[in-house]
């Protein structure tokens, strides 16, 4: 169930990006991928646990750092992330205690992530083909985007 409710989450995300322009902004995925890593330490913060705290925000900072890097550098880098936070979501019970975690976030911040990842690729994808960016309107009079 959660898969179907990530599908949707994800496509709650997705869709309105696209059909506003925000995808255009090079600090989106960054940013939404930041936001998704920070999630742990909320959870560890509302159980209080000290040592789990700083352990997520080690973590975080890791995504945090590799979605500036990805923002800086290669979009390519930032959808990569996004995966690979998923891969961690999957894994994450087994690497760091965390016990106010729902035993659903796992799977549904998986499917999240590798939904969102693989948008973020196909616009990447699309970005990269001439043949495909002539469908793919830009906003009059602002500079072009060359990430997202």
């Amino acid at each position: 169930m959660e898969d179907l409710t990530a599908s949707v989450a994800a496509l709650a995300v997705a869709a309105p990006a696209a059909s506003l322009g925000f995808h255009r902004d090079r600090s989106f995925a960054p940013t939404i991928l930041i936001v998704v890593a920070s999630y742990y330490m909320l959870f560890a913060l509302m159980g209080g646990f000290g040592r789990t705290l700083v352990i997520e925000i080690f973590a975080a900072s890791g995504f945090l750092l590799l979605a500036v890097l990805g923002f800086k550098t290669n979009p390519w880098l930032i959808a990569a992330t996004m995966l690979g936070h998923g891969m961690f979501d999957l894994l994450h019970h087994f690497l760091i205690s965390n016990p106010v975690v729902p035993n659903w976030w796992p799977g549904f911040y998986l499917a999240f992530d590798v939904l969102f990842a693989g948008w973020l690729a196909a616009l990447l994808v699309r970005r990269s083909h001439p043949s495909l960016t002539a469908t793919y309107p830009r906003h009059s009079g602002s500079p072009p985007v060359a990430s997202l």
